[in-house]
């Protein structure tokens, strides 16, 4: 089994920065794809930042050029690191693990096989 848990989410004003962590453990592959994701209440989750077994990323177009995604395979975390932080972040923020090595650093969340219980991003204007 597999467990991911986030952290660093909280409460920054707009333009501000914060960076998310997520702890990978159990039974997890040394270079498995991950991903963040997020999610407002009533609304479908959204796929923020994702990277592949090769290190390759792609980034939904709200966030590119504010949002980084890295992994640190040795250590099984997955960061993002998120400046310029605008009221339209706000959401609970997700990490998630794909089984198997891929050269495709997918968006569509049901790609993805594990999942973090989430850690809450709140921007004020």
């Amino acid at each position: 089994e597999v467990q991911l848990e986030e952290s660093g989410g909280g409460s920054v004003q707009a333009e501000g920065s914060l960076k998310l962590s997520c702890a990978a453990s159990g039974s997890i592959g040394y270079n498995w794809p991950m991903a963040w994701f997020r999610q407002v209440s009533g609304k479908e989750r959204e796929g923020v930042a994702a990277i592949d077994s090769t290190g390759g990323t792609q980034y939904a177009d709200s966030v590119k050029g504010r949002f980084t995604i890295s992994k640190d395979n040795a250590k099984n975390t997955l960061d993002l690191q998120m400046n310029n932080l605008k009221p339209e972040d706000n959401a609970m923020y997700y990490c998630a693990a794909r089984k198997f090595w891929s050269r495709t650093a997918t968006l569509t969340a049901g790609e993805y096989n594990y999942w973090g219980r989430g850690t809450q991003v709140t921007v004020s204007s």
